[in-house]
């Protein structure tokens, strides 16, 4: 090794002390030399050093440069980790913390800044498990903050690099990469795949030529193909035989260009089935947004559509009859009227109400009443010609309307047609035939209205017209129905009003006993005298009352009211006295008669023996076995039953022997001509005979001269009524002729 030029002086002064001047010069010129050659050699060795470490430096800062490049490229950062000291160096951490960050950095007490709290003890179970030898590598997934302090997922692979001479651990290195992205990626991926199974709707995903290559479990309920059935199909599979050819050319050709379509279609089940489906069908394409798949999302909505249709059916047609309702009536009718309007011709409309419709649907029940519905508009329908539309406008109203009549007298006969298909009975079931006839009313566009709501009201002005003039017929509008029209109207819209008000009064006519010539009873008798109005007959406004449903409220007033008047009369000393209070069919049938008599007895405090109902004989015969539950609850109540006007319906003998009634009442009709015609006098007689052989007692009504009541007494009428007695009378002045006349007979009262 050579020595310093130094050095090598001193040696040599050592070497050749005590030598003469000569040999001294020699020496130094020798040891001069070689001086000279050790300072050059020591010089070049010095310059090669430097070089050597140049070199040595430009290769490591050129490796240093293809690391980073290679980091760069790769998206890892390259980590070393001192165990002992815990330090960790990182190369590479722009791909981490973003290109400001530097490419190397040393972080002490890394793990607490760093690593996500709640990854440490997983990653430090990775490395053990590797240190300890069972893993060839350490691999872990964990966040580690940023460089804008939050936190990023990275995967972190490694191995021991070092250990000491006892072989403990000292030197970690390995690489870790940025996975936030892709476990993004994974876990939006995982989200759709849970999507696409649960779906409600079929979802399918096709290649190009339209072959399954993905199917969830709802395409498999919707379908019945299995995914295992479906991969590899052509979607012609689930084509309907609905659709033709060109429209599924049409579909695809929509979808080539546009990459999406939507819509209704058809589509066949594995086992031949169809079903109609919303479609929504849209392409897929990959990052360089070539097309490669599309997916079809399929929403069964057969049921929907089902149901969708039957709401605009009920919105127009009657569920019942089948026949349109007043809301497809109106709309037909109004297209027509443009029709007629266009063409110069004229369209009538015919509305029909069935008679005594309700009193039969009572009688028979609702189910019969329904059928016998469902009759009348077949019967309807087969009157008419194909193009004229018969509707129900609700209960037994029903309307026809006749298009391109060149005249009125068309509309009439048409309406004739129809009274003569009602003319025989009709078909409720197999054992029950119920004649029923129509009262009709017309319309015509445009002599009567120009708009179909006038048309209708006129139409039904007429309707009711005919129903006055004893049903069964036809009336065609005119003004002064409609005049009348508008006063049934006010006197509807008072009478509706009166209960409220307290505008009815009671009157009361005696009965007279012609066994002992004694006042027994009295009948109720109801009268109105309107704020509006003034006095109003029975005849005009009871039948009113009757058809609107009013005479249930009103029938209850009037029984207790008749009640109320008599429980006074008995507190006054009239103890032996009884009234007679007329029911309508409606309390009969529809209201809870007995229940209702029962409560008003208590509340009076009326003997309920005292009290006799009068009942029509028609409104018996017509309902005759409701109307017999009827009675026989009013029985156990304990009133007494009477059957009035008897003679002027059609009572069966033996029908009226199984009725738990008490009391007959002849018409005022027979006992009018009771002196001038032999027939009266005959069908009286022989209706007291038979009315005593049944154990009934016999009340005659209208009894008005002495002839009249001398044939009845000679005949053995129980009871007589009428004006040769009294008129009906207020309570006060009823109550004080009742006390007049006991004890002895006097002279006919004037009203």
């Amino acid at each position: 090794m050579l020595s310093s030029p130094a050095e090598a002086a001193t040696s040599a002064s050592a070497l050749f002390a005590g030598a003469g001047p000569g040999m001294a010069w020699f020496v130094a010129s020798v040891l001069a030399s070689a001086l000279v050659v050790v300072l050059v050699a020591w010089a070049r060795a010095a310059r090669r050093r430097a070089l050597d470490e140049q070199a040595r430096v430009a290769q490591a800062r050129k490796l240093k440069q293809q690391v980073d490049l290679v980091l760069a490229s790769s998206g890892d950062a390259y980590w070393e980790l001192d165990v002992r000291s815990g330090n960790l160096r990182l190369q590479g951490i722009q791909s981490l913390a973003g290109p400001m960050a530097p490419a190397d950095i040393a972080i002490n007490a890394w793990r607490d800044p760093f690593v996500h709290p709640d990854d440490m003890a997983r990653l430090r179970q990775h490395v053990e498990r590797h240190a300890n030898g069972d893993t060839e590598w350490f691999d872990s997934e964990h966040r580690i903050r940023d460089g804008d302090g939050g936190w990023r997922w990275v995967r972190a692979r490694g191995r021991v690099v070092e250990r000491d001479a006892a072989g403990a651990l000292v030197r970690l290195a390995g690489t870790t990469r940025d996975v936030h992205a892709l476990r993004a990626a994974e876990r939006e991926a995982r989200v759709a795949v849970e999507v696409f199974r649960n779906m409600n709707e079929a979802v399918s995903v096709v290649d190009p030529e339209f072959r399954f290559v993905a199917v969830n479990a709802a395409f498999e309920r919707v379908t019945g193909w299995a995914a295992s059935e479906a991969l590899g199909q052509p979607s012609s599979v689930l084509d309907s035989s609905q659709h033709n050819a060109e429209f599924y050319q049409r579909i695809r050709g929509i979808l080539a260009h546009a990459g999406h379509w939507s819509g209704e279609m058809w589509q066949r089940r594995k086992d031949g089935s169809e079903f109609l489906g919303w479609i929504e069908l849209s392409e897929v394409t990959d990052a360089n947004g070539l097309r490669t798949h599309f997916v079809a999302v399929v929403d069964d909505i057969t049921q929907k559509k089902r149901a969708e249709q039957e709401l605009r059916y009920l919105a127009s047609y009657d569920t019942l009859t089948g026949l349109p309702n007043r809301s497809l009536l109106s709309e037909r009718l109004s297209r027509a009227i443009i029709r007629a309007r266009r063409q110069g011709s004229r369209v009538a409309v015919l509305f029909i109400d069935l008679d005594h419709f309700k009193e039969i649907n009572d009688s028979l029940g609702h189910a019969a009443g329904d059928r016998m519905l469902k009759a009348a508009a077949a019967r309807l329908q087969a009157s008419v010609g194909p193009t004229d539309t018969v509707a129900r406008l609700g209960g037994d109203e029903f309307t026809v309307v006749v298009e391109d009549l060149p005249d009125g007298a068309a509309a009439l006969a048409l309406a004739r047609t129809i009274l003569s298909g009602f003319a025989t009975a009709l078909e409720v079931d197999e054992r029950h035939h119920v004649a029923i006839t129509p009262s009709i009313g017309i319309s015509l566009y445009p002599d009567h209205a120009m708009v179909p709501t006038d048309l209708l009201k006129y139409a039904d002005t007429a309707m009711y017209q005919a129903k006055a003039r004893g049903r069964n017929t036809v009336e065609v509008y005119n003004e002064a129905m409609d005049a009348e029209a508008r006063r049934r109207a006010t006197l509807l819209a008072a009478l509706r009003r009166a209960l409220a008000q307290d505008e009815f009064r009671l009157v009361f006519q005696p009965r007279l006993s012609l066994r002992n010539d004694r006042v027994v009873g009295v009948e109720a008798l109801l009268r109105w005298r309107s704020a509006e109005l003034g006095e109003i007959g029975p005849a005009q406004f009871i039948p009113l009352a009757e058809e609107s449903g009013l005479i249930l409220g009103i029938g209850e007033w009037v029984l207790r009211e008749a009640c109320r008047t008599l429980r006074g009369w008995h507190d006054e000393g009239m103890a032996d006295l009884s009234c007679s209070i007329n029911v309508s069919v409606l309390q009969l049938l529809r209201a809870p008669l007995a229940d209702q008599v029962a409560s008003i007895l208590a509340e009076t405090g009326v003997p309920p023996g005292r009290i006799e109902l009068e009942v029509t004989e028609t409104m018996v015969m017509q309902n005759a076995e409701q109307a017999l539950a009827v009675l026989h609850d009013l029985r156990r109540v304990g009133v007494r039953v009477a059957i009035d006007d008897f003679g002027t319906g059609y009572s069966s003998l033996v029908y009226l022997k199984r009725l738990p009634i008490d009391t007959i009442k002849i018409d005022k009709e027979f006992i009018g001509d009771l002196t001038d015609d032999p027939d009266d006098k005959a069908i009286t007689a022989t209706v007291i005979t038979m009315a005593h052989s049944l154990g009934l007692h016999v009340v005659a009504e209208g009894v008005e001269t002495d002839a009249q009541l001398g044939y009845l007494r000679g005949q053995g009428c129980d009871e007589i009524q009428g004006y040769w007695l009294s008129p009906p009378l207020e309570p006060a002045r009823a109550l004080a002729f009742i006390r007049g006349r006991q004890g002895a007979p006097r002279a006919p009262a004037t009203a």
